[in-house]
């Protein structure tokens, strides 16, 4: 599993010009699912992002979490995040997850996360929707992080 992570001060995410979510301070994760992701991958990566500590404390370092400053978090599935591109110019993406497979990790993934945040923490686009992300990254500040058990690009 591989997740791109932005600190934000807002983001939205539209479907066909509808709004299908929104959120002011937090983050915005870039999901993408391999075929080898599994459930532990999702806890795993749900803990890790929830408790990461990337935003300011009041002396301006960064040491505190998701949790600790309330934030919200926006979902959205990509599973271009697994493109190999070292031969050609074509990207494959053989590394990504069927949809089949991809969806029910994804919304577990969610589920997961609004388990730890709540309910109205969590907001999402819709899986293997052409979307429209709009975001104000804040710092700025993205991180890109794989599960243990992700390949290797």
């Amino acid at each position: 599993m591989r997740a791109v992570i932005q600190r934000v001060s807002e983001a939205s995410v539209s479907v066909e010009g509808a709004n299908q979510g929104r959120i002011q301070t937090g983050l915005v994760v870039l999901l993408g699912i391999a075929k080898n992701d599994d459930a532990n991958a999702v806890r795993w990566l749900v803990q890790k992002i929830t408790q990461l500590r990337i935003f300011p404390d009041s002396t301006g370092n960064m040491n505190r979490s998701l949790i600790d400053v309330g934030g919200q978090i926006l979902v959205v599935s990509q599973f271009t995040l697994h493109a190999r591109t070292r031969k050609g110019t074509r990207p494959s993406f053989n590394d990504a997850a069927p949809p089949a497979m991809a969806e029910p990790l994804y919304e577990m993934f969610v589920r997961e996360l609004r388990d730890r945040l709540g309910p109205d923490a969590v907001a999402t686009g819709s899986f293997g929707a052409m979307m429209a992300v709009s975001l104000v990254n804040d710092g700025p500040v993205t991180i890109i992080m794989d599960s243990p058990e992700a390949p290797t690009a």
